[in-house]
C-alpha cells in the first residue's frame, strides 16, 4: 500500500464520481487531515456520474478507518449555464467528433477553469487550502484546460483572487491510465481498485448497469473515455502479470 506522510491541511476535492477523481479522492485522504468534496451539476449527458459520488464516498470511508475520520462534508453545485453555451457532445445529443481546430467537441470550454474558481470561492468559506482535481494531460483528449501550465496559472491567480495560498494538485497530470490504476492499488489495494471499477462512471454516453459492466467498469466501450479506461486496465493487469512473474530478490 502507498503510505504518503499525513499533513496538517485541509483539501477539497472535486469528485465528478468518475475513475480519476475517485482515485484522487484516495489520494487526499491518504495526505490530508481533513477532506472535503465538491461535484457539478452542469447539463452533462451523463449525469449519472453523480449518482456515484455518494457510493464512492460511503464505499472508499469504509476501506480505512482513518479516512472515515477524514472524510468531511460533500458540496454539490448546479452549473447550468455550461450548458446553455452549448454545442458540446458532453451537454448535447450529438455525435462525437472532432472540431475543425482538432479538439473533439467533447471539450466543454471553460469547464476546469470555472470548477476550480468555484472550488476556490468554496475553499475560502470553509478554511481549505489545496484544491484536488484529477486532471491529466498524458492519456487525455487534448483538453487545454487540463494542461499543467494552464492549472499552474490558475493557481496564482485564484491565490491572488482570494488574497490566500492555494494549493492545486493533480497528482494524475503525468500518469497514464495504466498508472493511475496502479495507483488506486497501492492506495487501497484490491479494495479501492474493485471500488473504483464497479462503482465510478466514465462513459461519456452514460450507459450503466448489469449489461454494461466490463472487466474495466461500466461503459459502452467505445466512446474515448471507455476506450482509455479499458485500455489503461489491460496495460495494468499486464504490468501486475509481469511483475508477479518475475524472480524475487
Amino acid at each position: 500500500m502507498r503510505m504518503d506522510a499525513l499533513q496538517p491541511r485541509r483539501a477539497l476535492v472535486l469528485l465528478s464520481g468518475g475513475q480519476d477523481s475517485a482515485t484522487c479522492l484516495a489520494w487526499a485522504l491518504a495526505r490530508y487531515a481533513h477532506v472535503e468534496t465538491i461535484g457539478f451539476d452542469y447539463g452533462q449527458r451523463h449525469r449519472v456520474e453523480l449518482d456515484c459520488r455518494t457510493r464512492l464516498r460511503e464505499g472508499m470511508a469504509a476501506l480505512q478507518p482513518s479516512w472515515t475520520e477524514r472524510l468531511g462534508e460533500d458540496h454539490l453545485l448546479t452549473v447550468d449555464v455550461l450548458g446553455q453555451l452549448g454545442g458540446t457532445a458532453m451537454t448535447e445529443n450529438v455525435a462525437i467528433a472532432m472540431q475543425a481546430d482538432g479538439l473533439p467537441n467533447t471539450f466543454v470550454p471553460g469547464r476546469n477553469l470555472l470548477f476550480f474558481t468555484l472550488a476556490a470561492a468554496l475553499a475560502y468559506r470553509r478554511d481549505l487550502e489545496v484544491l484536488v482535481g484529477g486532471m491529466s494531460q498524458t492519456d487525455y483528449s487534448g483538453y487545454p484546460d487540463c494542461r499543467d501550465n494552464t492549472l499552474k496559472a490558475l493557481q496564482v491567480a485564484l491565490s491572488l483572487g482570494v488574497e490566500r495560498p492555494l494549493t492545486l494538485e493533480t497528482p494524475l497530470m503525468w500518469l497514464d491510465k495504466a498508472r493511475t490504476w496502479e495507483l488506486a492499488w497501492q492506495l487501497g489495494g484490491t479494495a479501492l481498485v474493485e471500488l473504483v471499477r464497479t462503482d465510478s462512471h466514465t462513459c461519456y454516453l452514460g450507459l450503466r448497469g448489469p449489461g454494461h459492466l466490463h472487466a474495466w467498469g461500466h461503459g459502452c466501450g467505445s466512446c474515448p473515455a471507455c476506450e482509455l479506461r479499458a485500455q489503461g486496465h489491460a496495460r495494468w493487469l499486464a504490468a501486475q502479470a509481469a511483475h508477479q512473474g518475475m524472480p524475487q530478490a
